[in-house]
């Protein structure tokens, strides 16, 4: 069951963290409705209205709104907008007002798409009033939203396995903590994961297990551990050797995201690519670094399975 994330563990109200997520192109689009009486939308269309142009203060007033959102709902945060517009839609006893609004951020704009509606209606209200006493507000809901866990293209889930690359942990000297955090959380999010191994640092045995693997079907491979700079990491060179091709833009996802929490990310080491057909992810063998790797490939890296199958990007 999905975390209740607006309420702290005491169950009061709290603002949702999203520091950790990364900034994507985010879209929202939302609609409402006033009725009017008929003589109102003729007065609208004639600008008769004695307060002025109807329709442009409502648009100025709905962008206003859209961008002071998080003061008026509070667990709102404060967005950069990209973008910002409406439009309206006069029928014979009735306005459609539509918005669109864009940014590029870590949360979603579903809310000021919603108040820029909402205000662009009361501002009709206000301006018609002494006209027209019979207006009513209605209708007003999300329309579409892109972005975030919900963008498009992400309904495939892959089979996937963990290898845990490590001395300590090989031996049973220490608990391999990592791996399993990588299996939590892809199975979270609906992928089957049964194959996972823990094996020595460097050992022979991991390029066979990746192979074996492919051929019993596994779709995406991640290996943790073995990565950093002393002689018995060997993880990157190891699996590179073996690649059909590269995927850098994982590889760059991934060192971004991690510079912009820990300096000393940029001693990372890590490399993402494809063996016929499967995915390889190489990362780092800290905790820290495979919770941040799933914040990063998580859900954008299922849309490479659409990509491989041959569909539209």
């Amino acid at each position: 069951m999905e975390e209740f994330t607006h309420l702290d563990k005491h169950g009061k109200t709290k603002m949702v963290d999203v520091s950790h997520k990364l900034p994507t192109y985010r879209m929202a689009t939302a609609s409402g409705l006033i009725k009017v009486k008929a003589s109102t939308i003729q007065a609208i269309k004639n600008k008769s209205i004695l307060k002025g142009n109807v329709l442009n203060t409502a648009k100025i007033a709905g962008i206003q709104a859209a961008k002071k959102t998080c003061y008026t709902i509070p667990m709102c945060h404060q967005l950069n907008l990209s973008f910002i517009d409406l439009e309206f839609e006069l029928d014979r006893e009735q306005i459609m007002i539509r918005s669109i609004v864009k940014t590029r951020e870590s949360t979603g704009v579903e809310m000021e798409a919603l108040t820029a509606v909402s205000t662009a209606a009361l501002t009709i209200y206000d301006m018609c009033k002494a006209v027209d006493e019979t207006m009513t507000i209605s209708a007003i809901k999300l329309v579409e939203k892109i972005g975030g866990k919900s963008d498009h293209a992400i309904e495939y889930r892959p089979r996937f396995g963990t290898i845990t690359m490590s001395d300590s942990i090989a031996a049973g000297k220490s608990k391999d903590k990592s791996g399993p955090i990588l299996v939590k959380g892809f199975a979270d999010f609906g992928c089957k994961g049964d194959h996972q191994k823990v094996l020595p640092d460097g050992s022979k045995e991991l390029i066979p297990t990746i192979e074996a693997w492919i051929r019993d079907g596994v779709e995406l491979i991640i290996t943790t551990g073995g990565t950093g700079l002393s002689p018995r990491d060997l993880t990157i060179q190891m699996v590179e050797n073996n690649f059909d091709s590269k995927l850098p833009g994982i590889e760059q996802a991934l060192h971004a995201y991690g510079r912009g929490k820990v300096k000393t990310a940029i001693l990372s080491r890590l490399t993402a690519g494809v063996i016929k057909g499967t995915i390889v992810v190489c990362l780092p063998g800290s905790t820290g670094a495979v919770k941040d790797a799933l914040k990063v490939l998580i859900p954008t890296i299922f849309h490479s399975f659409h990509m491989i199958n041959g569909e539209k990007h």
